[in-house]
């Protein structure tokens, strides 16, 4: 009787891979019409300005995204408003299947980082979405959107802010759901959609949603779909995320701007104090030499520590593809150095450079440092240890502009202002229904399937797990090179597209 239990296994084992295997061509064919339309309603969601302190176009963006939800006929859709008022709203719907046993919450974030639209390239406009035949902002490769889906090049690429980080991640979920249904299938479990709002500016009201909404969100897994993939061009499944807490620091000169040649070597230069104080953080090798940086951090388990192992090695590749010869933490691997805290300068200001220098030492400097954490880091703590670091330099720490009394007081002066932030997030890596997703996406794949323990990159998943007692896992989908947070910010088709199997593969899975 075991014998032929065996036997009947192995016969049928082949049949459900295939079954499976044909569920995705279902969902590829539909996809490979649908193309055009679907390409068209992502470039009018590109178009809608989408960063979180601009009410106006947050809502534009907000009821054009429900649109799209409405029109695939999901259900109970609908804002998710924070306690405060005027907030960005996070966007819900739901599909209930009957007789699924599983809950699975689909997250993205329809809100991108701030644009400084005189960096973008000659012909590029943030919110002028442009189809790209290259790799790069040519301004001669612009190409109107083919009229069918038949021409449609998957390496292609769609310039504008968002189109990567993340709103290529909301539409690859919507398409996932459409193609699914469209193409006469049910998906396997219950599914749910989340949508924020202001992700990018830290999610400093996702809390008061979490707190306020936790029927809607409740769930056996969130999936998030945010980020690029492997380097390689492998998709990526990621169990974990980094925190994330920035903090503006300001050093102070003179009252006003002076003559360097009738003041210089007599006046502090504000300019030079800050390259000075940023200097002192990190020691030549890119460690963090601020007291108790990496104290608290938690060790890898074994079994996160061969995934690692396990990842396709990329630092030569991506030495060559950006221009440099040594690491800044030498003797760690680009994988190794994203499992520790770093500190990062965003940017410095002080007085103007290039053609608009002028022969002045400057009023004030500013920087403004971007701290990742890793799991068993406490983001104010770590901030905390900055502004003791600052204090231990020399300096008087304030929270607001000095004094005159104080200036008259104190010889070096530092205001720090800290923003709001979040810890580092981890899911146990042998989670069950995490692993069924895992075999979920790498049935949409041919190649390797990289897994990590954590990203480089940080979400606010430590709020879900805090507030929601959630579990999360990260699917993301774009491609490595999208320059997303930057200037000529990009996705290629063939990730989107992608992305739909990975999304609808997960819908589908038992």
């Amino acid at each position: 009787m075991k014998t032929l239990l065996l036997l009947l296994a192995l016969c049928t084992q082949p049949f459900l891979l295939l079954s499976q295997v044909t569920d995705i061509e279902k969902v590829r064919t539909l996809r490979q019409q649908k193309e055009h339309a679907w390409l068209q309603e992502f470039m009018q969601l590109l178009s809608i300005p989408n960063v979180a302190s601009d009410t106006y176009n947050i809502q534009r963006n907000a009821s054009m995204i429900m649109e799209l939800m409405r029109k695939r006929n999901i259900q109970d859709v609908k804002l998710l408003t924070p306690e405060t008022k005027n907030a960005p709203p996070a966007i819900y719907g739901e599909i209930k299947v009957p007789g699924a046993v599983k809950t699975i919450i689909f997250y993205a974030h329809y809100d991108g980082q701030p644009v400084d639209p005189s960096k973008w390239a000659k012909g590029f406009q943030p919110f002028v979405p442009v189809l790209v035949n290259g790799t790069t902002a040519d301004a001669e490769k612009i190409i109107p959107l083919p009229s069918s889906s038949n021409n449609i090049n998957e390496d292609w690429r769609i310039f504008a802010r968002g189109a990567s980080d993340d709103k290529g991640g909301v539409m690859a979920i919507l398409w996932a759901y459409e193609a699914i249904v469209q193409s006469g299938q049910l998906p396997k479990c219950n599914i749910k959609f989340f949508f924020e709002g202001e992700e990018e500016a830290g999610s400093p009201h996702l809390q008061e949603i979490l707190l306020k909404y936790p029927t809607e969100l409740q769930s056996d897994i969130w999936v998030i779909c945010d980020g690029p993939v492997h380097q390689s061009g492998n998709k990526l499944v990621c169990f974990g995320v980094r925190g994330d807490a920035n903090m503006d620091v300001t050093v102070y000169g003179p009252l006003r701007p002076l003559h360097s040649g009738h003041y210089g070597n007599w006046v502090p230069n504000p300019a030079l104090m800050m390259a000075k104080l940023l200097a002192s953080m990190k020691d030549e090798n890119g460690k963090v030499t601020i007291k108790g940086f990496y104290d608290d951090v938690t060790p890898l388990s074994p079994t996160e520590k061969a995934a690692i192992a396990s990842i396709p090695m990329a630092d030569e590749q991506m030495k060559k593809e950006l221009g440099f010869i040594k690491p800044e933490m030498d003797g760690y691997t680009l994988q190794e150095s994203l499992m520790l805290p770093s500190l990062n300068i965003n940017g410095i200001q002080s007085a103007n450079a290039g053609k608009l220098a002028a022969n002045v030492i400057p009023t004030t400097a500013i920087a403004t440092l971007d701290l990742r954490l890793v799991k068993g880091n406490d983001y104010q703590l770590q901030q905390q240890r900055v502004v003791d670091h600052i204090k231990a330099q020399g300096y008087y720490v304030i929270d607001r502009d000095p004094t005159i009394e104080e200036r008259n007081q104190y010889q070096k002066i530092a205001k720090v202002i800290k923003h709001d932030g979040y810890n580092a997030q981890r899911t146990p890596m042998d989670l069950p229904i995490a692993q069924e997703i895992v075999a979920a996406v790498k049935k949409t794949t041919n190649g390797t399937l990289v897994i990590v323990p954590s990203l480089g990159g940080s979400l606010p998943l430590y709020k879900f797990e805090k507030f929601l007692k959630a579990n999360t896992i990260s699917v993301p989908i774009a491609n490595h090179d999208n320059n997303q947070h930057a200037e000529n910010e990009n996705i290629r088709i063939r990730n989107l597209w992608n992305g739909v199997e990975t999304m609808a593969a997960i819908m589908l899975m038992k």
